[in-house]
């Protein structure tokens, strides 16, 4: 972890999640065998939608860590719902590897020349994404600290 800090610390690992998830957003309308965009498929926004949660949880993060504060419950529960989107990312990366596999069974259509550097770049992204989510969550844990329910109840003042 201490090497991995050194050379990805937090603030670099936030900003460049940000970039690597603004880039899959717009790569999300791309469609990889007609090298088009597709704005009008609903499909294509659920990973937009989705990533709006992770945008929250960096920004969280973010300030809890500049702030010098602790975790609390919304901050949880926000965690909580990227455990779900983190899902969404895997499917989109294993639904990229198998879009990529599929490449023989359309030999007799043509096939753009983008397809596989574009649906290579796609599953890269997908893989530095997850992988910045996960330390993402050892940077909630290290510097923010871990979820602790006594502390978080103590904060609560039922009077109020």
């Amino acid at each position: 972890m201490q090497l991995l800090s050194k050379f990805l610390p937090w603030k670099r690992s936030v900003i460049i999640t940000t970039i690597i998830l603004s880039i899959l957003i717009i790569l999300s309308f791309y469609g990889l065998y007609t090298n088009k965009f597709y704005f009008f498929k609903y499909d294509n926004y659920i990973l937009p939608i989705f990533s709006i949660i992770h945008f929250i949880f960096l920004y969280v993060l973010w300030f809890k860590i500049k702030e010098g504060e602790i975790s609390d419950s919304p901050m949880r529960n926000v965690e909580y719902a990227l455990y779900i989107v983190l899902v969404v990312y895997i499917f989109k990366l294993f639904d990229t590897i198998y879009t990529l596999s599929t490449y023989t069974e359309f030999d007799n259509h043509q096939i753009p020349s983008t397809f596989f550097p574009m649906g290579i770049l796609i599953i890269l992204l997908y893989v530095v994404l997850v992988g910045l989510t996960f330390l993402s969550f050892l940077y909630r844990k290290k510097h923010v600290g871990p979820y602790n329910v006594d502390i978080l109840n103590e904060q609560i003042d039922s009077w109020e």
